[in-house]
């Protein structure tokens, strides 16, 4: 088993290709059967009009095999209330997923931005 139930992860959705959408979910493993994940959580989907991330407010059920090249899969602490985490951009690092509490995720996909 890669994570068990109630594990808590970040997962970035590759691009495949230059117009594919930006996604990433935030959520806790409910269940999992080696690689694949039954989560629950939140999208974060890139807007190309505001040049940011925008997290969905409703909570989603999804189903992931973490160990598809097709997605970066982050741990992150158990201790993080996933419904406080939100994106924003730190000068010299660039694009965090953060709680404002303690946890700091750096989440770029293309280096460090200023």
């Amino acid at each position: 088993m890669i994570v068990g139930k109630g594990e808590k992860i970040h997962v970035m959705y590759r691009a495949l290709y230059e117009k594919s959408i930006r996604r990433h979910f935030l959520g806790e493993v409910k269940l999992s059967e080696g690689p694949v994940c039954r989560l629950e959580g939140f999208v974060f989907v890139y807007d190309d009009k505001k040049t940011e991330f925008i997290r969905k407010p409703e909570k989603r059920v999804t189903v992931i095999d973490i160990s598809d090249d097709g997605f970066i899969t982050n741990i992150i602490d158990p201790d993080v209330i996933i419904e406080n985490v939100d994106y924003k951009y730190e000068p010299d690092v660039g694009l965090i997923a953060t709680d404002n509490k303690g946890f700091s995720l750096n989440i770029n996909e293309f280096g460090a931005k200023s």
